[in-house]
């Protein structure tokens, strides 16, 4: 009978220690998979801030090698004026009408010559202004939300534009259109940073996932519905905070702009967001762009 025991207790350990093995395993495998996940996220935001900023330096090399051209143009006309002139004189044309108005040809093309040279130092001069206010207003965001976490809430740089990207989870619960507490956080101490820069304008986009929204939902038909409401409450919390209302403007995206058109539930949880478009006021390079 000792025997029997013995071998029962025996057998019982083992299987213990088996299943206890077997934990250990999955949560090692479990921990893996998660930072394999986070890296791969991070790998895809890197990925877009490349593109972006590629994009953007396209752009203003375009612009320049545009105004490049027309002053290569301008210098061709000069020299071509010029060269008339010198020949003129080598063929003893002496008439002083013809004379006067080469002079005058060359003076206009000089003046005009110029006039485009400082627009385009003018224009690169606040290029250069835009790019570093953009930056530091990057900068300042970030600071002020450093202690959220990376999934909740990430800030890019887009097109020459800040944008906060907030999480479903950070701001909402689902369906639902009144701030987290966590979330009215996070927008306060951004309403803070806005309120010190008088120059931005302010942008509240919400979107939502394809999935529609339970039938019945007071209030609501669709997701537009939806990310209508959620960009206007966040838009009420940040004037309430001190931003000036006529400086923000909330917009609903429903489901039309996704970050992944996947239909796992990974790519849903990241389309289900809230996006803080902050621009730079460019009204000085506007006149310039105008009267180029």
């Amino acid at each position: 009978m000792k025997k029997k025991i013995v071998r029962a207790s025996v057998l019982v350990l083992a299987a213990t220690m088996s299943l206890s093995s077997c934990v250990v395993s999955k949560k090692k495998y479990d921990d893996l998979m998660a930072r394999k996940n986070a890296l791969e996220v991070d790998k895809a935001s890197l990925e877009e801030q490349k593109s972006t900023l590629e994009e953007e330096k396209a752009s203003l090399e375009n612009q320049k090698a545009q105004l490049e051209q027309e002053r290569a143009d301008l210098e061709k006309q000069k020299a071509e004026y010029q060269a008339s002139l010198q020949q003129a004189l080598k063929e003893g044309k002496t008439l002083g009408e013809n004379l006067n108005m080469s002079k005058s040809q060359i003076d206009k093309l000089s003046a005009d010559l110029k006039a485009r040279e400082q627009k385009l130092a003018e224009l690169q001069r606040i290029l250069d202004e835009k790019e570093k206010a953009v930056k530091n207003l990057r900068a300042r965001v970030s600071n002020a939300l450093l202690g959220f976490n990376d999934k909740d809430l990430t800030v890019q740089v887009r097109n020459g534009k800040v944008y906060i990207s907030l999480a479903e989870q950070l701001l909402f619960n689902s369906g639902s259109t009144k701030v987290d507490p966590k979330g009215v956080e996070a927008l306060k101490k951004l309403a803070q940073v806005l309120k010190e820069q008088q120059d931005v304008n302010v942008v509240v986009e919400g979107h939502t996932d394809d999935v529609p929204i339970a039938r019945g939902t007071v209030g609501m038909q669709d997701n537009w519905d939806l990310s209508v409401l959620r960009a206007t409450e966040i838009t009420r919390i940040l004037t309430q905070s001190g931003v000036a209302p006529e400086r923000v403007t909330p917009s609903g995206r429903s489901l039309y702009v996704p970050l992944e058109d996947a239909k796992t539930k990974e790519a849903r949880q990241k389309n289900r967001r809230t996006e803080i478009i902050l621009t730079p006021k460019l009204d000085e390079l506007f006149q310039i762009l105008e009267s180029a």
